[in-house]
């Protein structure tokens, strides 16, 4: 035999066996009801944010579980749309998957003309969450919500209105914050939107603002930690163990009043219930680590496990406590 045909043989052998052993994986995916190939997971927000913080972590502790490739792809705009209709519209066999925030559940009610619903969707897992909170700056003379709500309703009150920082229209921090002044304090109020929640802290910090709307686990936990920010209000149902010394709005006389901003995975709505069931359970693997606990938590996240029909039944949820608030406060985004 020639060297040329000899070469050609060995080739059709190595060809062989690697089909045999894809379908070795592949069958071996399917069985265990797993996705076939490469996972893509879809960030819905740039890189650097939480939602692409935690993405990593999870497509880490998965990769590592399912011995397959996790690919993680940031797209971001428009509210966290962009990806999310780009996952509604993917081929339902568990290779694209969305990872995204409280955001998906404010836009079904907040924008009128998308293209795609929560129906669309399936919850994986909603892997970690974070109160809603309200912040001022260490160094000024916010000291009390209480007492800074009195202030405004004063008769001689110079200042009519309070002026808060949001780390972008309608984000869960700024449908949280006008709730509470607008609807339960009935307190005239004024959001300020910056481009994301840096620069938002660094004005409250430098106290051009009154308050900050944000989430302990934007940030806002270190900064409070540090001394630089001062923690008023958590809409939490009970103190967070980061920060023991903010009360939660039940304190405060609000009782009920409860927001947070969470991390979830989604997959396109007809994908085979087996998938995600193996899916939820590899990434609830992956936050009961103590690794990830102690950095979800370091962070002002609280750690989430449960089923895939309780994760369902959270969003669902979700979705109609923040509907009710865009609703109640009149917006909308064409």
């Amino acid at each position: 035999m020639s060297l040329f045909l000899k070469a050609a043989t060995v080739a059709k052998m190595a060809l062989a066996a690697a089909a045999v052993m894809l379908a070795l994986v592949s069958g071996r995916a399917q069985a265990q009801g797993l996705p076939a190939g490469k996972i893509t997971m879809i960030v819905a927000f740039a890189p650097g944010g939480i939602a692409d913080t935690l993405a990593r972590l999870i497509a880490q502790g998965l990769g590592e579980r399912l011995h397959q490739t996790i690919v993680v792809e940031n797209r971001g705009g428009a509210g966290g749309n962009i990806a999310a209709s780009y996952v509604a519209r993917s081929t339902p066999d568990g290779t694209t998957l969305l990872a995204t925030t409280t955001a998906i559940a404010i836009n079904e009610t907040l924008f009128v003309n998308k293209d795609y619903a929560a129906s669309d969707f399936k919850t994986v897992a909603i892997a970690a969450s974070s109160p809603e909170a309200l912040v001022t700056g260490a160094s000024g003379p916010v000291t009390s919500l209480t007492e800074l709500i009195k202030s405004v309703q004063s008769k001689d009150a110079e200042n009519k209105s309070i002026n808060f920082a949001v780390p972008g229209v309608g984000t869960g921090s700024d449908l949280e914050a006008e709730y509470f002044f607008k609807v339960l304090a009935k307190v005239p109020a004024q959001p300020i939107p910056f481009q994301g929640g840096a620069p938002a802290i660094n004005a409250t910090i430098g106290n051009q603002v009154d308050l900050m709307a944000t989430t302990l686990g934007g940030g806002a936990a270190a900064q409070i930690n540090g001394g630089k920010l001062r923690g008023l209000a958590i809409a939490a149902d009970k103190r967070a163990a980061v920060t023991p010394n903010i009360p939660t709005y039940a304190e405060l006389g609000y009782p009920g009043f409860t927001a947070s901003s969470w991390v979830g995975i989604f997959a396109p709505a007809k994908t085979d219930p087996k998938i995600l069931t193996a899916l939820n359970a590899a990434i609830n693997d992956i936050v009961k680590t103590s690794d990830v606990q102690t950095k979800l938590t370091d962070m002002g996240f609280d750690p989430i496990t449960g089923s895939q029909v309780q994760a369902d039944a959270m969003f669902a949820a979700e979705v109609k406590k923040w509907g009710d608030m865009v609703k109640a406060l009149g917006l909308s985004i064409k």
